[in-house]
């Protein structure tokens, strides 16, 4: 149990759906109910596609490219750890290239938003592609690969249910409590990313 809320709670954390909620509303007022909901179950999917595909063939990328674990700890540390800063700093859109402009062309000029720009790299970005490579070189027993991939499961299922609310979550909450909210995940992922670049370090020094 708790490895299973340990490996939710990151992923949920580093995905952060919440911060994705505002460029949701604005790809999809114009669609109806139904188109809405439509995009975030598309969205959820290729999300959890994407996390299967890094959980399972991530650690054969670092094979062939010669990558350690701990230098991948290193880098998507590094990575989830800025990420953390841009949702303090409120400057989470950016940071994941989203910018105002860049939505309107991507409403103008393309069709299908689930995979991207909303689920990669909006949410399934570098940063949970690293997390979850390294879970898988961590955790490598059956018991363990079947609480990962029931916290994945999870994880886009929750996103799902928060896309699919996210006009009543943008009326609710407003522009202020979503990025309050965004502001106490970033300081959680921050610590994620701390916590990965503690451990690469900590493991490389006891090796030499």
């Amino acid at each position: 149990m708790e490895l299973f809320i340990m490996i939710f709670a990151a992923l949920f954390s580093v995905m952060n759906p919440f911060g994705t909620v505002p460029i949701f509303v604005s790809l999809t007022q114009q669609n109806n109910k139904l188109g809405r909901n439509k995009i975030a179950f598309w969205t959820s999917l290729n999300v959890l596609i994407i996390l299967l595909i890094s959980f399972f063939i991530g650690k054969y990328v670092l094979l062939f490219f010669g990558i350690t674990l701990n230098s991948l700890k290193i880098a998507g540390g590094l990575i989830i750890a800025s990420s953390g800063f841009a949702l303090l700093t409120g400057e989470f859109n950016k940071h994941k290239g989203m910018k105002r402009e860049k939505v309107k062309e991507d409403i103008k000029s393309r069709s299908e938003i689930s995979l991207t720009p909303l689920a990669m790299p909006m949410i399934a970005g570098p940063g949970t592609i690293s997390l979850l490579i390294t879970y898988n070189q961590e955790f490598d027993e059956l018991n363990s690969v079947l609480i990962i991939l029931s916290a994945i499961i999870l994880s886009t299922t929750s996103i799902y249910l928060i896309l699919k609310s996210s006009f009543y979550i943008v009326k609710i909450l407003g522009a202020s409590g979503i990025n309050a909210l965004s502001r106490i995940i970033g300081f959680i992922v921050i610590a994620i990313g701390v916590e990965f670049i503690i451990s690469a370090v900590t493991s490389v020094l006891n090796i030499t």
